[in-house]
């Protein structure tokens, strides 16, 4: 799917004044597990705002019915970021880059942090966020269904797959585009 500019460009300016409200900051302590929330509260506050976003959204969509590993992984999906937090710079350019020249920004986010040039980290998060924060919800203890769903949230499932795993996929998809 093409990165819409005017989308991404609105998205990024409000993502840097977003700030999580104290009510919302509480509703995810109660939610997550007590490590949970605390690999949560490493998070930029504008992911923090983010994800709180996307988390309302799904549960209003749901309307009550219980999805915890969906909610979770709405939480969670781009925890791995804090691995390497980006600069607003940083985002532009990754957006830029996808724009005008996706392969090469997927090119440019292989490789191991610890051997990549500096000027590739945005690159490096942007790609690998998604397991990077599987690995780390894990660790908190998230359910494996939440955990592939994080580390898949950047995945596009086939739209003809009715697997459960590919319906939640494309649910936290779309809240997340839309946050």
């Amino acid at each position: 799917m093409p990165v819409r500019i005017g989308y991404r460009a609105r998205q990024f300016w409000h993502a840097l004044r977003a700030r999580p409200s104290a009510a919302d900051l509480e509703q995810a302590r109660q939610f997550l597990a007590p490590a949970q929330a605390r690999l949560f509260s490493r998070m930029q506050l504008s992911e923090q705002a983010h994800a709180l976003a996307a988390f309302k959204r799904l549960r209003l969509r749901l309307q009550g019915a219980e999805q915890p590993d969906l909610l979770t992984a709405a939480l969670l999906h781009d925890v791995g970021k804090v691995r390497l937090p980006l600069q607003a710079w940083e985002r532009v350019l990754i957006v830029l880059t996808k724009a005008l020249a996706p392969g090469l920004a997927r090119r440019w986010g292989a490789g191991a942090p610890e051997t990549s040039p500096g000027w590739r980290r945005a690159f490096l998060a942007a790609e690998q966020h998604p397991a990077w924060g599987a690995e780390m919800a894990r660790g908190a203890g998230v359910s494996p269904l939440a955990e592939a769903l994080i580390r898949r949230h950047q995945e596009k499932p086939s739209p003809q797959s009715d697997a459960a795993e590919d319906v939640l996929l494309r649910r936290l998809q779309a809240v997340d585009d839309e946050s």
